[in-house]
């Protein structure tokens, strides 16, 4: 084996166990950047899709209903968007997130990893698959996930169909997430210096948003009056302790029960977590743009 051969071999396993590559493909042969990085795509890729595969054989996710995409995450998320958007915007936004749910099934995982812009993201789906089917992760740091959202996508196990948690609903997690990755003009809304992007959420607060309208939506959806409301969101704290490092689950449960108090419980939860000062700059958000590409929902 030549040096070279050596170096893309150590390239492939490198992403293959963790994810990371070298940004310029250096290893890789090539009259130039892109003849380079389009040979390392599709050796890192096909590696990448050839160890999900070796990984899973035999095994089997949580089986999906026959049921619409679309209609189903309509369902899920439209509470949201009218609890959260004036009226005349929701139809725009609705008709955005209701198309944003993918679920990663044995049917499309390998064209999701091939296809995917980001390496580190189709390493992290790779994992997301198989942890739904029980297999064993790519790398001792792997994250075992049931969702992942980047810019107007959410990616989604089908655990999904099998979570017994009556305070979890993924779709509605992963959605709360486009807000502040989506720019208004992105869904055909205008914007203006201080409104940029669909809903301005303090950075350190977004898994924060994420957790609360989702266990918002289902207080919501197991209730009738705001008698129960305000018994759901008490038994919320009682019983609920998140295993996200980057939120506080006394927080979140706090602002559950402040939104299951109000008439409008989503604002509360908007309110709550909305940034304190100017809302940033597009130069800003640039600057933390590599942070903001993707939220995760882990398992």
């Amino acid at each position: 084996m030549s040096d070279r051969e050596r170096s893309i071999a150590e390239e492939v396993e490198r992403y293959v166990r963790t994810g990371e590559t070298d940004p310029h493909h250096a290893a890789w042969p090539g009259s130039g950047f892109m003849e380079r990085a389009n040979r390392a795509h599709d050796e890192l890729r096909g590696a990448l899709v050839r160890e999900v595969r070796r990984r899973a054989e035999g095994l089997a996710h949580e089986p999906l209903p026959q049921a619409d995409t679309v209609a189903l995450t309509r369902d899920k998320v439209e509470p949201m968007v009218r609890g959260l958007f004036p009226r005349a915007e929701q139809g725009a936004v609705l008709s955005t997130i209701e198309q944003s749910v993918v679920f990663v099934t044995g049917a499309n995982v390998e064209p999701l990893l091939i296809e995917h812009g980001y390496d580190y993201s189709a390493w992290t789906l790779a994992n997301l698959y198989l942890a739904s089917v029980g297999a064993e992760l790519l790398g001792e740091d792997a994250p075992r996930l049931v969702g992942l959202s980047e810019e107007t996508t959410c990616y989604v196990s089908p655990d999904y169909f099998a979570e017994d948690d009556p305070f979890a609903d993924f779709i509605v997690h992963e959605a709360a997430h486009i807000f502040h990755n989506c720019k208004r003009v992105t869904v055909g809304l205008r914007a203006t210096r201080t409104k940029e992007w669909l809903l301005e959420i303090e950075y350190r607060m977004r898994e924060t948003f994420a957790y609360s309208c989702e266990a918002y939506a289902r207080v919501l959806n197991h209730s009738k009056t705001p008698k129960e409301r305000r018994a759901l969101a008490a038994e919320y704290g009682g019983r609920v302790h998140i295993s996200d490092e980057r939120v506080d689950s006394a927080e979140v449960a706090e602002i559950l029960v402040e939104a299951a108090d109000a008439r409008n419980g989503w604002k509360v939860i908007l309110s709550r977590c909305a940034p304190k000062s100017r809302a940033k700059s597009a130069l800003q958000h640039l600057r933390d743009s590599w942070a903001t590409q993707n939220t995760s929902r882990p398992r």
